[in-house]
């Protein structure tokens, strides 16, 4: 059996939303080398904006290479960089400031795809109909929930909802999580800032990410969103794989 090839396409968009004046978040659509990227920034919009915008310049910035395993090093190695620099600059002056980003990144691999995460930033994949939460959050409550202290319909409401455990720029060093998947043919990835899934249900997720073209859904999953409360920067980026013999 021949392996098999896959070709893709993808959409983004991000918006400060109704309430706050600066957008902090930043996405990178690197279609051509397999990479996608969604940051969403912290440490105020003289700050926040800075840190989202370095991690996506330092990954676009990237060499070109033919080695898989070499393109996901030099991707790690990018966010390190960004690490260390975001990392130095909250030192800077006499009150120490975290001045970091969240991380969400979708890389292809041959047959596979990587996801790299820090922060609260998601990627989602849709395959068959079925959504399924690829990321895990590195927050407060997701520890919470996973030591069983909290359940998930009431970490909502709770006061640590928007307090991050891990992210680019949060520590002297980096840990990502990641995973590696085998790709299958219309499988269909999202990546978004907070800004998104607080405002739509996983149901509503999986409903508009499952119609119509990849930009039709990014474009659908923000106009819901915006269309409601939306008081964080929120940002979506749709990326659909579509599988051809090699």
């Amino acid at each position: 059996m021949s392996a098999m090839q896959y070709k893709w396409e993808s959409r983004a968009r991000t918006d400060k939303g109704n309430v706050r004046k600066h957008n902090e978040d930043a996405f990178l659509e690197l279609s051509g080398r397999g990479v996608w990227v969604v940051a969403d920034g912290m440490g105020g919009h003289r700050s926040g904006d800075v840190a989202s915008q370095l991690v996506v310049d330092l990954v676009e910035n990237i060499d070109e290479t033919d080695r898989p395993s070499k393109l996901l090093d030099m991707v790690e190695d990018a966010l390190i960089a960004a690490n260390r620099d975001l990392f130095a600059k909250s030192l800077d002056g006499d009150v120490t400031t975290v001045v970091g980003s969240t991380v969400a990144a979708l890389i292809v691999v041959g047959e596979y795809t990587i996801t790299a995460w820090a922060g609260d930033s998601r990627v989602y994949r849709l395959r068959e109909g079925v959504l399924e939460q690829i990321s895990r959050d590195h927050s407060e409550v997701e520890e919470l929930i996973e030591q069983g202290v909290l359940t998930r319909a009431s970490a909502e409401d709770h006061p640590a909802a928007n307090v991050i455990t891990r992210a680019v720029g949060g520590a002297e060093r980096l840990y990502l999580d990641m995973e590696l998947l085998a790709l299958k043919d219309r499988d269909r990835f999202l990546l978004c800032s907070d800004g998104l899934y607080k405002e739509l249900t996983e149901q509503e997720i999986a409903f508009h990410l499952g119609n119509g073209s990849c930009a039709h859904a990014c474009e659908r999953l923000m106009e819901i969103a915006l269309a409601r409360e939306c008081s964080d920067n929120v940002t979506a980026l749709v990326v659909d794989f579509r599988a051809r013999a090699a």
